[in-house]
């Protein structure tokens, strides 16, 4: 299961390794629709940690972040963020860009 963050949390859930996050709303429809996807991705990534965030409930982590539009992802290398996607993502797109951080070059 996708693990919950918050405020207190997000920062040392997501400092080590390779991380994504899924900043949501519950009244967002779009965001509705990433949600299965996220959980599709977690049964098929164990390189991958993956938490989300209620942007209602958690104000601070979202707003450091710059997030305006919701869904957003943020993807998160050993705590730096590598990568931001907004809008809905398919899992093949999720795939793609997950791929550039947990692939060892050949």
């Amino acid at each position: 299961m996708v693990k919950v963050v918050n405020d207190q949390d997000f920062k040392q859930e997501t400092d080590t390794g390779v991380t994504l996050t899924d900043f949501w709303a519950t009244w967002c429809g779009p965001c509705k629709m990433q949600s299965p996807v996220i959980e599709a991705l977690e049964q098929d990534r164990g390189d991958v940690k993956f938490t989300k965030m209620d942007v209602d409930q958690n104000p601070e982590t979202p707003g450091a972040f710059g997030i305006m539009a919701i869904p957003t992802l943020i993807v998160k290398k050993d705590g730096e963020v590598v990568e931001k996607l907004v809008g809905y993502q398919t899992k093949d797109q999720l795939n793609a860009v997950l791929d550039k951080y947990t692939k060892t070059p050949a």
